[in-house]
């Protein structure tokens, strides 16, 4: 054979670099084309959802969306961000300006844990598991609220400073049980911003350490006499009128008064993951998260969380901060943190965050 023929037999032979490059190419060809494909059909899809006839799917899509940190661009661009901010605007509309009474609760400051509510629970704090059509989710109840107080992940917040995770920040408290707390700084990016500083009022042990004022749809904040004050605005000095000790803010507000905000109840707010915070007229104080964007708990509707708190007595509640912030922890008898909820198994570990409501242990523990 010629040195020519033998260099085209070379060229020829399968399994060159060359042909596995353009095997290769034709395989990402073909990917980038489906992805392409789905995307445009997936555009079309949520199009017709957000300006087609039925107003009840947009708005539960919209608000599904707003309360994902990855997705809550996205129901500007098909709507526009008017219309977005009105669908939002409409959970607190319902309710009557100012703070709820605090003559509502009376706390019952001496006995009461030898009840058959209590008998069981020694330590006055117990959780319990609910389950709705589309989720799961766990209920936890404080009977002293002078126990619950709301930890911040500095006395001096900035951006140049991440924020805490909600396990670490336990641990530096020494409490014994622990939830996510209310708004913050979240621009959609895995930036060392995202969860450094909150948004809106920020009152712990009596100090406003935070007021950007932004308008933020709901407060919940415990008062000097241990009774927590939901309102839909809350401003520093109105919270120093109150004698508020520790809040934050988020929202909507669910229940004031023992009324129901019933346009956050029929608003189609969509499904997932939830932190609320409410209290009994006993005092006793009502933690609740619900599991979401999960196989076995799709999410809970603003509806689901108001229910759950009537259940339980709820004279007033407030929605906190939930998607993949939500999460509950507890301390065990050998004194290990556990998580109680079930986070996203996309996440390895809680996010960062600025705020968390937590639980004292008791005089002794």
């Amino acid at each position: 054979m010629s040195e020519t023929n033998q260099r085209q037999g070379r060229r020829e032979a399968p399994g060159t670099p060359r042909r596995v490059l353009r095997c290769i190419g034709r395989t990402l060809l073909a990917v980038l084309s489906v992805a392409a494909v789905l995307l445009a059909g997936l555009c079309m899809i949520m199009d017709e959802v957000f300006n087609g006839p039925s107003e009840t799917a947009r708005n539960r899509l919209t608000m599904s969306l707003l309360e994902a940190s990855a997705t809550k661009w996205v129901p500007a661009v098909f709507v526009g961000q008017e219309t977005v901010d009105q669908i939002q605007a409409k959970v607190a509309a319902d309710l009557p300006e100012g703070q709820s009474d605090p003559t509502q609760v009376v706390i019952r400051r001496e006995g009461g844990l030898e009840d058959d509510e209590w008998a069981e629970h020694p330590d006055g704090l117990r959780v319990e598991e609910v389950h709705g059509d589309t989720y799961n989710a766990y209920v936890m109840l404080i009977r002293d609220p002078a126990r619950v107080y709301l930890s911040p992940s500095s006395k001096s917040y900035s951006k140049s400073r991440p924020g805490t995770r909600i396990t670490k920040q336990i641990e530096t408290e020494g409490a014994v049980a622990a939830i996510n707390g209310g708004a913050f700084f979240d621009n959609g990016t895995i930036s060392p911003e995202v969860g450094s500083v909150p948004c809106g009022l920020v009152v712990s042990r009596g100090e406003v350490l935070w007021n950007d004022g932004s308008s933020y749809y709901g407060f919940a904040g415990f008062n000097e006499d241990d009774i927590l004050v939901v309102s839909k605005k809350m401003s520093a000095a109105e919270a120093k009128e109150a004698r508020i000790r520790d809040g934050c803010c988020y929202g909507p507000v669910l229940i004031k008064d023992s009324a129901v905000n019933e346009e956050a109840y029929n608003t189609n707010s969509g499904y997932n993951p939830r932190t609320a915070i409410g209290q009994r007229a006993d005092g006793t104080v009502i933690l609740l998260c619900v599991d979401g964007r999960q196989a076995g708990s799709l999410g809970a509707t603003y509806a689901d969380v108001i229910d759950v708190m009537v259940e339980y007595g709820a004279v007033n509640a407030c929605n906190l901060d939930g998607g993949s912030s939500t999460v509950m922890l507890l301390r065990d008898e050998e004194g290990q943190v556990q998580t109680v909820n079930n986070v996203s198994l996309l996440q390895e570990e809680p996010r960062r965050m600025p705020t968390f409501f937590m639980v004292r242990p008791l005089d002794g523990e």
